[in-house]
């Protein structure tokens, strides 16, 4: 039985390695703007003198297959064994005169002329985004004509830097919120072509560019029916700008990020509950009147708790955590689960028992990616530990 193909180089490695020039945009470019690259030569391995002594058979299957030559390309050929076994013609390079020779072979020549279409289009629209379509043609594929409108946006950004309106108010024909929200991507690498020195920075889209957002808002309850304004309005909620302006006469702060435990919690003396959703407690940082009494935070154990714990006392520094602790995982082993995506930050802000945990956890100890998140806490427990979270 004759072995194998000894890495002779067939047409699939040569599509192969075609396919690698369309996947990251070169022959698309070269369409657009072409270089020296073509006449591009394809070398092709091919049986050596001995090799056809050894396994002529085998070599002249081989040399079959690239007969006739490939779809767009042109062969090159080369001798070998004239003075061994004898003169054998055998082909060396695929040579393509083109980017559109070597398209063709792909059989991609249809998207190739959308491209064409689609990136005149949006270089008329402006000529600064030809930079653009060449930077990014498998995207321009991709989108189509909803590039042509990312394109309109961005031109709209780039010429009105600071908007000052809603984003709901954008008024570009054809173009609605949700196209926006869900281009956002596409927008932003056109415009860092448009305007590359403008910053763009931060999580919330609107405020990156010069939109209004809707102001940040937290929501409380007052666990103490002495200190709610009215007895109706013990659970409420108002903008940060409103909350930074309150004087609620409580002692205490207890923060949490899960809606359940917020709305389960008991009553307590002097105790307000606030509610944010993970990482959302940036609204606390203009409450200064949270500086002068006591604050404490429940979170999940697992990276990410201990993130926001650290974040939330970077700003108030005398937040104590709250059934964050070894004594609480381990009381809780069977409500143990799996933190996808752990944090590997390094944390400044938490204690020595803080510190240590998340240490631990990030270091799979006493389970790979293990997280306890809160709700799962028994409430029997939870009743037992609040109260002696609080100062006598």
């Amino acid at each position: 039985m004759a072995a194998k193909t000894p890495g002779w180089t067939s047409t699939a490695d040569v599509r192969t390695a075609a396919l690698r020039s369309w996947n990251n945009g070169e022959l698309l470019r070269e369409t657009a703007q072409p270089t020296t690259l073509y006449p591009r030569r394809r070398t092709i391995k091919h049986p050596s003198a001995t090799q056809l002594r050894s396994d002529y058979a085998l070599a002249a299957v081989w040399a079959q297959t690239w007969a006739p030559a490939p779809s767009g390309a042109a062969l090159e050929y080369v001798t070998i064994g004239a003075t061994t076994i004898g003169a054998n013609s055998l082909p060396c390079a695929a040579v393509f005169g083109s980017a559109a020779d070597e398209i063709a072979f792909l059989g991609r020549g249809r998207e190739a002329a959308t491209f064409t279409a689609l990136a005149r289009n949006v270089t008329e629209l402006d000529t600064r985004l030809e930079a653009w379509t060449l930077a990014r043609p498998l995207d321009l594929l991709k989108h189509g004509a909803d590039a042509l409108t990312a394109a309109r946006v961005a031109i709209w950004l780039d010429a009105n830097p600071a908007p000052g309106i809603y984003l709901r108010q954008l008024s570009l024909p054809g173009v609605h919120t949700k196209f926006v929200e869900t281009h956002r991507r596409l927008i932003d690498t056109m415009l860092a072509v448009l305007a590359p020195g403008r910053v763009m920075m931060g999580k919330n889209y609107s405020l990156r560019h010069g939109f209004l957002a809707a102001p940040e808002r937290v929501r409380i309850r007052f666990l103490d029916a002495s200190t709610a304004p009215f007895p109706a309005l013990a659970d409420m909620e108002m903008t940060a700008a409103a909350f930074a302006l309150l004087n609620p006469g409580v002692d205490r702060v207890i923060t949490t990020e899960n809606l359940v435990n917020f709305l389960a919690l008991p009553s307590m003396p002097g105790t307000m509950a606030v509610f944010g959703d993970g990482y959302g407690f940036a609204a606390l940082r203009e409450a200064h009147w949270l500086r002068n009494i006591d604050v404490l935070y429940w979170g999940d154990i697992d990276t990410h708790g201990f993130g926001i714990l650290a974040q939330l006392r970077s700003h108030l520094p005398q937040v104590r955590s709250v059934m964050m602790d070894e004594q609480t995982l381990l009381a809780h082993r069977e409500f143990w689960g799996t933190e996808q995506k752990q944090s590997r930050a390094d944390l400044k802000h938490l204690d020595a028992a803080e510190s240590a945990l998340y240490t631990n956890l990030q270091n799979g100890i006493p389970q790979p990616f293990l997280r306890l998140e809160q709700e799962l806490l028994n409430w029997e427990y939870v009743l037992q530990q609040l109260p002696a979270s609080f100062p006598r």
